[in-house]
């Protein structure tokens, strides 16, 4: 396969990408529009937020039967358009069952996504022999600012949900569509098949043995993640003393700080290596967790939350890619299952930190994820694991197969 077509499939996940980004911004920032416009009450509300991961990891599971017969391209190519059209239904609807219905599609639609955009991007940067993998996560974090963004625009305009998200639907599916067209799977050819690495049975299985170490990298990480995104703005207010309109602050310099991240993390990886990579992003995550939890102000917590994006942002997409290099016979079915980790993560990671913080107080609840972070750092030697062809950054691109 020609180099023009792994770039225009390498450009058109990375928009896939992109657009997931603005799509799941765009719903967590109007979580209380949505709230108010349904009269979903306070303690109704934790039950719904916690059923989009749970049928996300239900249909990654799926995902992986089902890219086994069609690959993960045709996946992608009709699970963004449903995520899109849900968050559409969100700012349609006026009733209860109506946002229970929305959000079942949007759920089950989003793990089919996330699973299938991952497998691409794994399966390409197998065809570059290059790390490109976090490139594609430096675009979903620019989709994410862009729809904070929007969302922002939104609500100080005071627009309904539905005038607020059609515009940017109407805008983003038909690119996303008319991307899906060159969606291609990079793959090592026969031979990887053929002669699995360490931890694949004959016919390319995973073993979850060695996939565990990397499972609980994910796991720590969206734990750290989503005490970034669900803690952050009542910390810097009511731990720290901030003003309402400051604690709407830190998880945009997150966010930024880990697009920063991603966009150079590439070029960290090909010159030091994955292993050291993690091992830096997992100690700069520990010291901004430290930093929040003993800033004697807000801006001082600010600083602590933006270096921990800078060292957050190259965890996620790295543990993707080591387990696309630990088992290149079967590197969808690995995508597939360490993607339910992201999900068990989000769900440990909130609950986690509101109970340590009521129970005890917020400032130490900071402490938990700062330590499950640093144990990545034991862990990281998983993210040098190298099977045979599959070697540096210098590789030609291999064959591709659309997907």
């Amino acid at each position: 396969m020609t180099d023009a077509r792994l770039r225009r499939g390498r450009g058109a996940l990375a928009v896939s990408f992109f657009v997931q980004g603005v799509t799941f911004a765009l719903l967590v920032t109007r979580i209380p529009a949505i709230q108010d416009r349904y009269g979903i009450s306070d303690a109704l509300l934790p039950a719904f937020l916690a059923a989009v991961p749970i049928l996300a990891g239900v249909a990654s599971v799926l995902t992986e039967k089902v890219v086994a017969r069609v690959g993960p391209g045709v996946v992608l190519r009709w699970a963004q358009p449903v995520v899109l059209l849900a968050l559409l239904a969100f700012g349609a609807g006026s009733e209860l069952w109506q946002a229970a219905v929305a959000l079942g599609a949007f759920g089950l639609a989003v793990g089919a996504l996330d699973a299938s955009m991952n497998m691409l991007g794994v399966s390409l940067q197998r065809a570059y022999g290059r790390s490109i993998m976090l490139g594609f996560h430096a675009a979903y974090s620019l989709g994410g600012i862009a729809g904070a963004s929007l969302a922002w625009v939104g609500a100080h305009y005071d627009l309904a949900l539905f005038v607020s998200y059609l515009p940017v639907v109407a805008v983003v599916l038909p690119a996303a569509l008319i991307g899906s067209r060159w969606y291609v799977a990079g793959h090592a050819g026969k031979a990887a098949a053929e002669s699995p690495a360490e931890g694949t049975g004959a016919a390319g299985g995973v073993a979850f043995k060695l996939l565990l170490p990397l499972c609980l990298v994910m796991t720590f990480a969206y734990i750290g993640d989503s005490t970034v995104s669900n803690w952050s703005a009542k910390y810097l207010q009511d731990v720290l003393g901030g003003s309402e309109e400051l604690a709407t602050v830190p998880y945009n310099a997150y966010m930024v700080t880990t697009l920063l991240g991603r966009a150079v993390g590439d070029f960290g990886v090909r010159r030091l290596g994955a292993v050291t990579v993690v091992r830096c992003g997992a100690v700069l995550a520990a010291l901004g967790f430290a930093a929040v939890a003993a800033a004697p102000g807000p801006w001082a917590g600010m600083a602590g939350f933006t270096v921990l994006g800078l060292g957050l942002s190259v965890i996620v997409p790295q543990t993707f890619a080591a387990a696309g290099r630990l088992f290149p016979g079967a590197s969808d079915a690995a995508v597939a299952r360490l993607n339910v980790f992201n999900y068990v993560g989000f769900l440990i990671g909130s609950p986690l930190v509101g109970a340590l913080g009521d129970a005890w107080s917020y400032r130490g609840a900071m402490i938990v994820p700062m330590v499950l972070v640093l144990v990545t750092v034991a862990y990281a030697t998983s993210f040098g694991s190298q099977p045979a062809r599959y070697g540096g950054g210098h590789e030609r691109p291999r064959t591709v197969d659309v997907g």
